[in-house]
């Protein structure tokens, strides 16, 4: 497995993620992934909340990061498909997203992910099925 700066180094290619989203990675191990966002204007949509495709970017990277311990070194994990369940409007400034394998096969898997204000409330949870490609 890659360690935390590895894992951001190699993430840091994931421009949408990281540079246009705002998004870092806190924490990583085999099957688990932690990223967490602090809200900027430029997240909130037309009703001044948190648009939704920031949750679902935030808990597909974190799925990323989770499914590919050894990024670089071996075949990536893509997501396959996925869905997410919006449950409240976040009130903190600052998100975070948890990403834990459920099930990891030899080419596919299932992870589940909850994405949580700073406050400690439950804003969506995600659950993706991954493939891993072969180069």
């Amino acid at each position: 497995m890659k360690t935390l700066a590895q894992l951001r180094e190699f993430f840091s290619r994931d421009r949408y993620a990281t540079e246009t989203t705002g998004i870092e990675i806190l924490e990583a191990g085999d099957g688990y992934a932690k990223v967490g966002l602090k809200v900027r204007d430029g997240h909130m949509n037309a009703g001044d909340r948190v648009m939704g495709a920031v949750y679902y970017t935030m808990a597909d990277f974190a799925f990323a990061v989770a499914s590919n311990p050894d990024a670089g070194d071996a075949p990536i994990t893509f997501t396959l498909s996925s869905q997410i369940n919006f449950l409240t409007a976040a009130k903190g400034r600052y998100l975070t997203a948890e990403a834990k394998a459920v099930r990891k096969g030899r080419k596919t898997s299932f992870y589940a992910a909850e994405i949580r204000d700073e406050l400690g409330t439950l804003i969506a949870t995600v659950s993706s099925n991954g493939y891993r490609m072969d180069n």
